[in-house]
């Protein structure tokens, strides 16, 4: 009868430690991704160099239109046209080269941030904050932390 007790015992204190470990391990978390971003100083300065290189782009559309509107032949004007359509090409994909660049670097910085705070919630995943009806773990501050100290 002692052994059946203690057996009781034990099984009872491994039950206990299991369903204890079980809710410290796993779990969803979510992440509010705007917020994270307008948070974020490398973010904000990105969205500051896209938005420069916009302005460069529209201030050169003025400047050509005031050099168009100045010439006095047809033929003048087309081959300004021509001259004027590929420079603008070139520097509308330099801005998509650089927009693309910049939200590729900001997006894998704030996943590096997310995955180590995964690994140190012990969490199974991390989801955008919409897709959460109920339950879950709200990451977003933590990610910001992460990358404000430089951590990725």
């Amino acid at each position: 009868m002692k052994n059946f007790k203690l057996a009781m015992a034990l099984l009872g204190c491994g039950l206990v430690l299991s369903c204890a470990n079980q809710a410290f391990a796993g779990g969803v978390g979510y992440i509010d991704y705007q917020k994270v971003q307008a948070n974020y100083p490398l973010a904000q300065q990105a969205i500051k160099e896209v938005d420069a290189k916009a302005l460069e782009l529209q201030q050169f559309m003025v400047d050509k239109e005031k050099q168009y509107k100045a010439l006095d032949t047809p033929l003048k004007k087309q081959n300004f046209e021509e001259a004027t359509a590929k420079e603008l090409d070139a520097k509308q994909d330099a801005y998509a080269k650089l927009r693309s660049q910049k939200e590729e670097l900001v997006y894998n910085n704030i996943q590096a941030a997310a995955k180590k705070v995964l690994v140190e919630q012990h969490l199974d995943a991390i989801v955008d904050f919409r897709v959460i009806f109920v339950g879950g773990v709200d990451i977003t501050d933590q990610v910001i932390q992460k990358l404000k100290s430089g951590v990725q």
